[in-house]
């Protein structure tokens, strides 16, 4: 494949932080070139982390290079593996490459948070994704240049299971030890200015790679079991201090607030808006045409994460898991609405038993969503015994940071406050209260 190749003899490279050369052969470089793919630069990677860590605004576009290039790397090691040309044939090696080039082709702004309330009419970034390979001219690049379709691209992108051929080429893009993985890791945590994500021994895990008994998932071997154990630590300690960092939650719970009444607001008249146009654009240009659509309330929290000032709401209070699991759990993967609900009688609550008076918008309660984050799960082959076992079984540190319930240790439920209010109610135990609106929810 022409793509290997050009990792020991590059025609033209691309360069990325942190001074990494990304050799793109022709034929991907027209698909990099392409309005499709460019409209990545206008994206962040991390949308509000930068309201705490300012320099993390790197792009998707460099993410998705550095994606690429560590597929190049994976294919790499296993060119001359016997098992794995048996179940990989060059069309699933390209549809691969090309998955991991666009796997985040269909992204909006800030689309994880405003995905993460799963609202009725909100498409998922998947079916954007379909639009873009689709009606655009990576179509035309695919089919003309490649010999696997762009329907094999999308069912990769779209983590489509069904299939047990592309099972194993697909654990590559999605599973415990992936090229998306090994490269938002230390891709965040070097422009974050953080040292969590960069220090596990990518180059070691890669070559640890292997293939599990049954031949439809990636394995590693036994030398890259501590690679993989500094892995799933980075990944706890990113989400722990940079993803679920108390400020960066405040700012999210004002997105989502405020895209919860945005999106009530155009659907009053009971048909949901048509978003395609609108998600189509980049950072700056959402935000303004959000602006223009948000009715009062929203408006004033966009000012708020958007505005000439930054004036994020303020923690009053928090719980973990296991320091205050009654309420963790009851407030845990609700409902998004039920969240508004329960924060809406909070203020009532706090209003009529402290005098405090607060708007229903004015409190925000940011809770672990819906979906669970995946767990790391992944066998280990041990070459004198001839056996796999699950990494989970053998570490320590994978069994209580990976295959227990991850969400239960990284991430708190937290009670923000509009900033003029937060002096007021600091000093106050707010848990009966919570409680008490939680469950009349």
């Amino acid at each position: 494949m022409e793509e290997l190749k050009s990792l020991t003899n590059p025609r033209h490279t691309i360069r990325i932080p942190n001074q990494i050369d990304i050799p793109v052969t022709p034929r991907i470089l027209k698909i990099i070139d392409s309005p499709s793919f460019q409209r990545l630069k206008k994206i962040s990677q991390l949308g509000l982390v930068s309201t705490v860590y300012p320099a993390a605004t790197h792009s998707r576009f460099e993410h998705s290079l550095g994606v690429y290039r560590t597929a190049l790397l994976f294919l790499n090691h296993f060119a001359s593996n016997k098992r794995f040309e048996q179940h990989v044939s060059q069309s699933d090696a390209e549809a691969f490459v090309l998955a991991s080039l666009l796997h985040d082709i269909g992204h909006w702004p800030y689309c994880h948070p405003i995905e993460d309330i799963q609202l009725e009419g909100i498409p998922e970034h998947e079916i954007y994704c379909q639009q873009y390979l689709f009606d655009s001219e990576i179509a035309d690049c695919i089919s003309k240049d490649f010999t696997c379709s762009v329907e094999d691209v999308l069912k990769l992108v779209q983590g489509d299971k069904s299939n047990i051929n592309t099972a194993l080429i697909q654990s590559l893009l999605s599973g415990p030890i992936d090229v998306d993985k090994m490269d938002y890791l230390y891709r965040d945590s070097l422009h974050a200015g953080v040292p969590y994500g960069q220090n596990f021994d990518s180059g070691r895990l890669i070559d640890s790679l292997c293939i599990n008994r049954a031949g439809d998932r990636l394995a590693i071997t036994e030398k890259g079991r501590t690679a993989a154990e500094l892995m799933v630590f980075a990944r706890y300690v990113m989400f722990s201090e940079v993803y679920w960092h108390h400020a960066v939650r405040s700012a999210t719970a004002m997105l989502q607030r405020a895209f919860f009444r945005t999106h009530v607001s155009a659907s009053s008249g009971g048909d949901h808006p048509d978003y395609s146009g609108w998600f189509r654009q980049g950072d700056a240009e959402f935000v303004q045409t959000w602006q223009s659509l948000a009715p009062a309330g929203a408006r004033n929290l966009l000012e708020g994460l958007f505005g000439p000032t930054r004036n994020l709401f303020k923690r009053v209070a928090s719980y973990s898991c296991f320091e205050s699991e009654t309420i963790f759990r009851s407030l845990a993967h609700r409902p998004y609405p039920d969240l508004v609900e329960i924060g809406a009688r909070l203020a009532e609550a706090i209003s009529k038993k402290h005098g405090v008076e607060l708007g229903h918008d004015e409190v925000l309660i940011d809770a672990p969503p819906v979906g669970l984050e995946v767990q790391f799960n992944v066998d280990v082959y041990y070459k004198q015994t001839d056996k796999f076992i699950e990494l989970g079984q053998v570490s320590p540190v994978v069994s209580t940071l990976a295959t227990r319930q991850f969400d239960d240790y990284v991430k708190q439920v937290r009670v923000f406050v509009t900033p003029e209010k937060t002096a007021a109610l600091k000093a106050l135990d707010l848990t009966d209260l919570i409680e008490s609106a939680a469950s009349e929810a």
